[in-house]
């Protein structure tokens, strides 16, 4: 089990490696919880380790970092490969593969590095408000910001870009608020039932994910059949698309139009007793025990991008 890191994620990672360390003991494996501070504790760590689970959580132990190293070492893990989670960190790469896969997403535009003035003007030329803003490289919504006029984008904007050192501005789309998991069942990769989020102000934020009682989860989400469908599809196709394995956690939200729209996949889902996916599977029958399981099975599975 590796849990920790450096990313702002770091607490949620803990709690995830945590509960996942001690589901495996109490199953009986031989299971060890390695915490780092950074990637710089890592090797030595690994020193006798036969698989990796990991519940690291944003930057570089969820960018595909640890996942090209674990390759090199000749460490089988669970879970996606380095360039699938790689893609699935990056927001601005994962719109630009949805929308040439054509799973829809919500219209955007990444910052390029380019004078913040011109990119903004672009913004406000080809997008109309509200907006969300947001780093490009940050989960857990992290730095995630509705704009709802062109008076505060600057000021958000360059807030954002000056914590999180990247930029992402994309339409907001009025509508529900749905995730849904990815798990491999019977050596395939299958969407499970999906989890509608209800939270005060219409905002699933930082403090709604991980505060009990202020957000609302209806699993399975209270949808038609056809627009169940719709949505499972679309997160799957959106799991595929990036190249994940195994598991991933997909957001979505479907609109007012009847669309559900691709906002991000999550490669390293969390694992706390508050995360998304457990409650994903438990809506399928599938407990946190045999839903740890299932995830550790991964890493026997064939070889991922």
């Amino acid at each position: 089990m590796l849990a920790g890191g450096d990313s702002p994620e770091r607490d949620v990672s803990l709690v995830s490696g945590e509960s996942v360390h001690r589901t495996l003991v109490a199953l009986g494996y031989n299971a060890e919880l390695i915490k780092i501070d950074t990637l710089d504790d890592l090797v030595p760590r690994l020193v006798g380790v036969d698989v990796v689970f990991s519940c690291l959580h944003g930057g570089s132990g969820e960018d595909g970092t640890v996942q090209l190293l674990l390759d090199v070492m000749g460490i089988p893990y669970a879970g996606s490969g380095a360039l699938a989670s790689s893609r699935a960190m990056d927001k601005g790469e994962t719109k630009a593969i949805l929308a040439q896969k054509r799973v829809p997403t919500p219209p955007g535009l990444v910052y390029g590095g380019q004078d913040l003035e011109r990119f903004l003007a672009a913004v406000r030329a080809e997008l109309t408000f509200p907006v969300v803003v947001k780093p490009t490289n940050s989960g857990s919504t992290l730095g995630v910001h509705i704009v709802r006029s062109g008076d505060e984008l600057e000021r958000v904007a360059a807030s954002v870009l000056d914590e999180h050192k990247t930029l992402l501005v994309e339409m907001f789309i009025p509508g529900r608020e749905l995730t849904v998991g990815i798990l491999r069942i019977d050596g395939r990769d299958i969407a499970l039932p999906i989890v509608e989020v209800r939270s005060p102000g219409g905002f699933f934020n930082y403090e709604a994910k991980y505060t009990d009682g202020i957000a609302e989860f209806l699993a399975p989400a209270p949808l038609d059949a056809a627009t169940t469908d719709a949505v499972q599809s679309a997160a799957l196709r959106a799991h595929e698309a990036l190249g994940c394995y195994g598991y991933s956690r997909v957001d979505v939200r479907l609109g007012d139009d009847g669309i559900p729209y691709v906002l991000e996949a999550n490669s390293l889902p969390g694992m706390t007793p508050m995360s998304d996916l457990p409650r994903s599977a438990q809506a399928a029958g599938i407990g946190y025990e045999e839903l740890v399981v299932r995830m550790l099975a991964t890493a026997e599975g064939r070889a991922r991008t």
